[in-house]
């Protein structure tokens, strides 16, 4: 049976297919939808992790009791879980264990596009690469063989363009998997420095053994033959473009593109004339082709280190110019820019407007809030990684001068507290640290759609499950200021913030709403009002950054499809000349 599908739900269709049992990971784009889709059939076991690490440890439990298991992440999140990562490769598998790592090349929602191909190198995995729906389909299916023939955890690299697709998916029948139980193997598990010794010449078999797989699949490793005269190396995204671009030449598809097959590659160079390699990011197969001695044409100024590939990019690189036309002719037409903005009346909104005029330093974190960085809120003002709000607050509150001592707060979301911010608390709690840290607790992860967490009081599935409050568990690990507060509540939200940012021990404030979107809120069922006749157009209301309300002939107008009745607009308004319901002011 045919159907069209996304790639992520390909995977999920695929792993399905191969019998997998249990399904781990942490939502991060583009690699979200995966589990979710997998969720859907109910024979498996499926459930968010806090983080990826944890996600991806007790997947390696699951593996070994014996059952077929996939984890899921975006690329930076292979680097939360690059500790058992790297260690589960000495350890190998039972059960076969795929690890999904979803690049992000142009980096469309991501804080860096690294390549982790490098990382399947660096911990001697095996990798492989679809290059459409139906590739991700049959690969994830056959996946689980490959691990279990090989013993290694295998590397599951997609890219979001490949996630993101749709294409015509040849739906099978699931296979029976073989029944697998737990074996204690203390010399194969338990990575001693005696033990892994060994384990590591047991790594570099697995990994020959790999390469001499390739070497002779033309299923994983296809040769498709046209003219001799040109040859192109390539895998993934990158195999579309190439193919596109130079329909007669000769290609060879690398769905296994760690380790590579060497043999099969030095083959195909000799068949062809001129060699090409095309591959999106990082020198990746070029530098090792290169490496082994064959004479390879790659990057050499012809294709661009950064950004995601496409057609005309590819074209350019091969041809020495782009042939192919955008779809839709623009010509001169001028498109406004539509910058990522919060939801209309979004609780983050009223944070960081208060903490814009209040003038706080704000060390930020990855997240629906880390839009408080954009005009006209602008008051975020650093974030780096997951978790690292809280770290960052801290060692500038300490070691940034006067002016931030006292005036630093570590603004962290409540999804993002559970995955790698508690930790941080500790380590403020463990070193004497008088800083503040503001978890933004609207109970959902809200920027990748909405999934639940720890703290949502439900699973994958929507089952009732245990929530943890996040004011509880700072106080049950020792801290001793711990403020809830209403955020729509400007004036009292400020002098919470003023109060514990002048306290002299560490404090948390959970700032307490629920995701405007995801549970549909409304204040009221009128929009506001403004009286024109005694606005002074200070610009004020403009500034809180709000869809609902624009500028118009210099006064300020509301759009009442959009607005939601929060009343922000109306705290910051000195004039009162907003109202709510014939209120001004609050909600």
């Amino acid at each position: 049976m045919k159907k069209l599908m996304l790639g992520n739900e390909a995977v999920a269709r695929g792993v399905w297919e191969g019998g997998v049992g249990f399904g781990s990971g942490y939502p991060g784009t583009p690699s979200t939808e995966i589990l979710e889709y997998l969720a859907k059939y109910q024979e498996p076991v499926i459930q968010w992790a806090p983080n990826e690490k944890v996600g991806y440890e007790v997947s390696m439990g699951a593996c070994l009791a014996g059952k077929r298991t996939l984890v899921t992440m975006k690329h930076v999140g292979l680097n939360v879980a690059a500790d058992p990562f790297f260690s589960s490769s000495y350890m190998g598998v039972n059960g076969g264990l795929i690890v999904v790592s979803a690049d992000d090349p142009g980096m469309h929602s991501s804080q860096d596009e690294q390549d982790n191909r490098w990382l399947a190198r660096a911990a001697k995995v095996v990798m492989v690469e679809p290059a459409d729906a139906e590739e991700a389909r049959w690969m994830a299916r056959e996946g689980f063989e490959l691990s279990e023939r090989f013993d290694t955890p295998l590397l599951f690299r997609m890219t979001t363009r490949v996630c993101h697709q749709t294409g015509v998916v040849n739906m099978q029948d699931p296979v029976e998997a073989e029944s697998r139980k737990y074996v204690k193997r203390i010399e194969k598990n338990v990575l001693l420095p005696s033990n892994a010794r060994g384990r590591r010449h047991a790594v570099q078999e697995r990994l020959e053994a790999a390469e001499a797989f390739g070497n002779e699949s033309d299923r994983w490793n296809p040769i498709i033959r046209g003219a001799s005269d040109v040859g192109i190396i390539t895998s993934g995204i990158s195999f579309g473009y190439a193919r596109e671009a130079m329909p007669d030449a000769s290609i060879l598809k690398l769905g296994i593109s760690y380790p590579l097959p060497m043999d099969r590659i030095r083959k195909f160079a000799e068949s062809v004339k001129t060699l090409y390699v095309v591959e999106e990011l990082e020198p990746f197969l070029e530098e090792q082709i290169r490496a082994a001695g064959i004479d390879v044409i790659g990057r050499e100024g012809r294709f661009p280190y950064t950004g995601e590939y496409n057609i005309s990019v590819v074209e350019e690189g091969l041809l020495g110019e782009a042939t192919s036309k955008p779809t839709v002719e623009l010509d001169d037409l001028e498109i406004p820019l539509r910058p990522p903005t919060l939801c209309p009346g979004c609780s983050h909104r009223a944070v960081f407007t208060k903490l814009r005029d209040m003038k706080v330093r704000v060390m930020g974190d990855i997240g629906c809030y880390t839009l408080g960085a954009i005009k006209p809120l602008a008051s975020m003002e650093s974030c780096m990684c997951m978790g690292a709000s809280v770290g960052m607050a801290e060692g500038l509150d300490r070691f940034g001068g006067e002016k931030e001592k006292d005036n630093t707060v570590g603004v962290i979301g409540d999804s993002t507290f559970f995955h790698s911010g508690i930790t941080g608390i500790v380590d403020m709690l463990y070193n004497g640290s008088t800083g503040t840290v503001m978890v933004v607790d609207n109970r959902t992860t809200a920027m990748t759609g909405g999934q639940p967490h720890p703290g949502s009081g439900r699973d994958i599935r929507g089952n009732e499950a245990t929530r943890l409050d996040i004011a509880e568990l700072c106080r049950g690990i020792g801290v001793k200021r711990v403020v809830e507060i209403d955020p729509y509540d400007l004036q009292a939200f400020g002098e919470a913030v003023k109060a514990e940012l002048a306290a002299p021990e560490l404090s948390v404030i959970v700032v307490k709403a629920p995701c405007v979107l995801g549970e549909r809120v409304r204040f009221s069922d009128k929009p506001i009002s403004i009286d024109l006749e005694t606005c002074n157009q200070c610009g004020a209301c403009i500034r809180v950054g709000c869809m609902a309300i624009s500028s118009k002939d210099g006064f300020p107008a509301v759009n009442p499809d959009l607005c939601i009745g929060c009343m922000v607009c109306g705290q910051v308004c000195k004039e009162g000349c907003i109202t709510l319901n014939g209120r001004p002011g609050g909600k």
